[in-house]
């Protein structure tokens, strides 16, 4: 599919844009509820989910089918502290480098791998993090004025 993606129509309720003529009449529309976190979270990553999925749940943001998707960013963002975690360590015993370069078995200089894994894990976890408007330019899409009365109306029109 190209082109952008399509905006859920809660969001276009929330942001103003939306529009009779543009809904998709089958949408689905999954309940908000607070899903628990699934066992396989490193520790990291569950203290993460205990305390994005409490304030997601209050803006009526978090359904039980999000439940992997917001896995997916808390074990990313798990990741991402493991890895700077362990930079910091090696920092510690580095003092020219902080960490950051390596030396191979051949005595090249190369960029240490924890970096590398720092910096995809921070990048996966900004772009799940965008999609649950949990960064400033997407909460500039949202109107958190307008956020309880469209949920409002969203659960009348469920009929809940």
């Amino acid at each position: 599919m190209r082109g952008r993606k399509p905006k859920p129509s809660g969001l276009k309720l929330v942001t103003g844009t939306d529009r009779a003529d543009r809904r998709n009449p089958g949408e689905p529309r999954p309940v908000p509820r607070c899903p628990d976190p699934p066992p396989h979270l490193t520790a990291e990553a569950c203290a993460e989910w205990i305390r994005i999925s409490q304030q997601l749940c209050a803006l009526g943001i978090l359904s039980e089918i999000d439940r992997a998707a917001l896995a997916a960013y808390c074990q990313a963002y798990g990741r991402w502290v493991q890895a700077e975690t362990a930079l910091d360590q090696m920092a510690t015993r580095d003092q020219l480098t902080k960490g950051l370069m390596i030396r191979t078995k051949g005595g090249n200089a190369i960029q240490n791998p924890l970096v590398g894994t720092a910096n995809k894990a921070m990048s996966d976890m900004m772009r799940y993090a965008a999609e649950f408007g949990m960064t400033p330019s997407a909460r500039t899409r949202i109107s958190a004025e307008n956020d309880a009365r469209a949920m409002a109306s969203e659960l009348a029109e469920w009929g809940l």
